[in-house]
């Protein structure tokens, strides 16, 4: 590639709107663009969570096939803040966002010192989400919004009572993760089995249902967050008085009725992530009056990437769910189809 020149550097981890804002504005007029993408080990060393440089560069090239400019971008690894910015002397421009200009102005004032021709410093604004907020690759890892900066759960949902379609029914009733199989009697291989295929970087893990809790429990496991009702296969469990309480640093009720989701389950579940994560906070068990079969959906809503969620599957075992992108984005399908209360399906 030869001519202008321009160098665009960050993370750019699970592309989202706001980087392809601005590499659009530092493709615009260029011959050809540099994309440096920060090197694994660095950007691990921020989020474990941050897609490899493999799958980056990926994303990053499939961007600019779909603008047409495949041959005029190129991807490289950041190995350090600056790359090749205050030396290429093939460079014309460098874009950036607020935050990163004053990384501009020290690039320029190391292109001076080596008596370099400045930088082009293109200043691209944020694209804002729906809740007004810049989307950010944070955010989204966060598990709060998608790329296109929808919230993943909306205000709507805060609003009214909604029940299950029943074209629903069978798919629910389906395993919605990984099956580790046990018995109603003893979950105790089941969640062992399950544990043992958590990554190394989950994030949190939540159980849903007494007799997995108390399982959960029994093996010496904590999750940060869990969700009882004091039944099972729709019948008193009288094993519900003997789950370990004290073993739980918050408690919380909410009213959810069977077939249904509430916006006081939803706003309980949330409320209490924010407590599990937060200075002096801990796991939080939350008390159903009704029922929280339908919970996992809005826990993976709710919850940051590489969450996990955990539910029994009666008569068969523990169902392990991994929270990413895909779930949220099944999830989200699942809750829309839900029906307003009185209304049809």
């Amino acid at each position: 590639m030869t001519g202008a020149l321009c160098l665009v550097g960050g993370t750019f981890d699970r592309l989202h709107a706001g980087h392809r804002r601005l590499l659009s504005a530092g493709l615009d007029g260029m011959d050809s663009m540099q994309v440096w993408l920060l090197a694994d080990e660095i950007a691990q060393a921020k989020d474990a969570r941050i897609l490899s440089h493999a799958e980056r560069c990926a994303e990053v090239m499939a961007w600019a096939d779909s603008m047409g400019a495949a041959d005029r971008v190129t991807v490289h690894s950041l190995e350090d803040s600056h790359g090749p910015a205050p030396t290429s002397e093939q460079a014309v421009r460098i874009v950036c966002t607020p935050e990163t200009r004053a990384e501009c102005d020290e690039i320029n004032g190391l292109r001076e010192q080596a008596d370099l021709a400045a930088l082009e410093i293109v200043e691209v604004e944020h694209v804002l989400a729906d809740d007004d907020l810049p989307i950010s690759s944070s955010r989204i890892r966060a598990g709060s919004i998608d790329r296109e900066g929808c919230s993943w759960v909306k205000q709507s949902d805060l609003e009214a009572v909604v029940r299950m379609p029943e074209d629903l029914d069978e798919e629910l009733k389906q395993p919605m993760g990984q099956l580790h199989s046990g018995s109603d009697e003893d979950l105790g291989i089941a969640i062992r089995s399950a544990i043992e295929a958590l990554p190394e970087d989950v994030a949190c893990l939540m159980a849903v249902g007494d007799v997995t809790v108390k399982a959960l429990l029994d093996e010496g496991y904590v999750p940060e967050l869990a969700l009882i009702d004091g039944m099972t296969k729709r019948e008193e469990w009288e094993g519900a008085s003997t789950i370990e309480r004290n073993a739980f640093v918050g408690a919380a009720e909410c009213e959810n009725p069977a077939g249904h989701l509430t916006p006081d389950l939803i706003e309980c579940c949330d409320i209490a992530l924010e407590f599990a994560f937060s200075e002096g906070g801990g796991p939080v068990l939350i008390d159903v009056d009704g029922e929280e079969d339908l919970a996992p959906i809005v826990l993976h809503l709710l919850a940051p990437l590489r969450s996990a969620v955990l539910y029994g599957q009666p008569g068969a075992g523990v169902v392990l769910r991994i929270t990413d992108e895909a779930t949220k984005s099944r999830c989200r399908e699942m809750l829309d189809s839900f029906v307003p209360l009185g209304g049809e399906d």
